[in-house]
Parts: C-alpha cells; sequence; structure tokens
C-alpha cells in the first residue's frame, strides 16, 4: 500500500509532507503536490519546496527519481529545495545516493 501527501503552501513555500510508503504508486500525487508552483512561478525559480518525511516508514528508487525531477523542474542547481526529518534509515538511503550533494537534507 502506498502512503499519502498533504501539502501547505504560502507565497514562497510549498511544504509536501509524506507519510507511510513513498514509492512509485504516489508518482502522480507528488507531482501535482508542485505543478502548480512549477508552472505558476517560471519554472519554479524563487519557490521553496520542503520535502518533509516525518511520516515516511519506506523510500524507494522510483521515489529518488521523483526527487530528482522534482528538483530539475524547479531549475536545477538553482532550485531551493529542503528534505527534512527523514528517519535514520532513510537518511541512509539518501546519502548513499549522495543527495546530500543536490538537496539541503536536515
Amino acid at each position: 500500500m502506498s502512503g499519502t501527501i498533504t501539502v501547505s503552501r504560502s507565497d514562497k513555500e510549498t511544504s509536501i509532507s509524506i507519510k507511510g510508503r513513498f514509492n512509485f504508486e504516489m508518482h502522480s500525487q507528488f507531482r501535482t503536490a508542485y505543478q502548480n508552483e512549477i508552472d505558476g512561478s517560471g519554472g519554479g525559480k524563487g519557490q521553496r519546496f520542503i520535502i518533509d518525511l516525518t511520516g515516511t516508514e519506506y523510500i524507494d528508487s522510483s521515489a529518488l527519481g521523483m526527487l530528482l525531477l522534482l528538483r530539475e523542474e524547479a531549475g536545477a542547481n538553482e532550485a531551493d529545495i529542503e528534505i527534512i526529518n527523514a528517519r535514520p534509515e532513510i537518511r541512509k538511503i539518501l546519502e548513499t545516493a549522495n543527495f546530500q550533494r543536490l538537496f539541503k537534507i536536515t
């Protein structure tokens, strides 16, 4: 079974909270969570994205791909994306994939 996504927005920040299993089944839901900001703010420039993994129990390679897609669509090196509250086992996966070079992870 897949997880759920909750989104909260302000003028310059979009927070995406993922609970449960972050896997391929969430692709459409995850993309929808950030797409309006990407489309509406010149490719996401100036928009800050917070990915809150507090309730995330599992993450697979397709979820890593979704995070990379968000980064690319939000402006690649200019993207302001922070991944927060990852459990130690999920943080280890992110670090093994060298995501700390692409994202701020706290």
